[in-house]
């Protein structure tokens, strides 16, 4: 049974980061003259509000929310409400806060990102991740997943770049556990991983989320890339403990890593400027 890092360890690059993004993002607000509050607690959260006729919003680069504004499937995705946004924020008039209004929102960033109409013109970042150039991003896709029982689990995938899937993160504790049912459920599980060496407890598998997009990325014959920050170590070598679990030759051939500051670098300028001054993320 492979042994479980201490997750003392993942917390601590954790809540660092969150409080780097949250200084940071309270700087820029103040700077840009964007409204915005502050979380409750002692390490407070910067949440942007759009702009009264919806033509900017701060938690955005302004090319990457037109054009996020311009798509319908897109847009859908700013409606996701933040769980938290009653408990922890103030009373807001639009009635309840967006989860994507947060300053350490991993889908806000990622959105930042691939929605950039300079993105797709220079072709960097597809040659960085091996995703097909020109591709539309597809944000929060359903991936097939097949069970032992014949049905289909309907994974959802932070994004889908034509045969590339995407789990991006970025202050996010861990990739989540789950009861070791919930894997064997899946009906390639153990022809994919050599499930004994997976980080696990007695009960539960680690790192829930690369095991089922690995099996997604098996069963659609597609490539997986995980995106983390360059400040997050340990999701680094979370995945890596899971990629080396990975049976099939010519799946682990296709899953690969990369992090917020190559895809920075890669970038074009305007981009790589919003992602250094907001994010601290500066092209390596």
């Amino acid at each position: 049974m492979a042994l479980i890092p201490p997750k003392t360890t993942s917390m601590n690059f954790a809540f660092a980061l969150r409080r780097e993004l949250a200084d940071r993002a309270q700087k820029y607000a103040q700077a840009e003259g964007l409204p915005h509050c502050l979380s409750y607690g002692e390490a407070p959260i910067v949440c942007f509000a759009p702009y009264e006729d919806d033509r900017r919003h701060g938690n955005f680069l302004p090319a990457s929310y037109t054009s996020i504004l311009a798509n319908p499937a897109w847009s859908k995705r700013l409606a996701k409400v933040h769980t938290q946004g009653r408990r922890s924020l103030p009373v807001t008039e639009r009635g309840r806060w967006r989860e994507l209004d947060t300053c350490t929102s991993s889908d806000a960033l990622l959105m930042n990102v691939f929605c950039n109409p300079g993105l797709s013109r220079n072709g960097n970042v597809s040659a960085l991740l091996g995703s097909d150039p020109g591709a539309s991003p597809c944000y929060g896709y359903k991936a097939r997943v097949p069970l032992v029982n014949g049905r289909f689990d309907r994974t959802e995938v932070d994004l889908r770049l034509g045969n590339l899937l995407v789990e991006a993160k970025l202050t996010e504790n861990d990739f989540q556990n789950a009861e070791k049912g919930v894997l064997l459920a899946y009906r390639d599980f153990s022809d994919v991983f050599d499930w004994e060496q997976l980080p696990q407890t007695q009960n539960r598998f680690l790192s829930y989320q690369l095991l089922r997009n690995v099996l997604a990325a098996y069963a659609l014959q597609y490539s997986f890339c995980v995106l983390v920050d360059a400040r997050r170590p340990d999701l680094a070598d979370a995945w890596y403990t899971v990629m080396k679990c990975v049976k099939p030759i010519e799946l682990r051939t296709k899953l690969r890593i990369s992090t917020w500051q190559e895809v920075a670098l890669a970038a074009p300028p305007a981009l790589r400027g919003f992602l250094s001054v907001k994010y601290g993320i500066v092209g390596q």
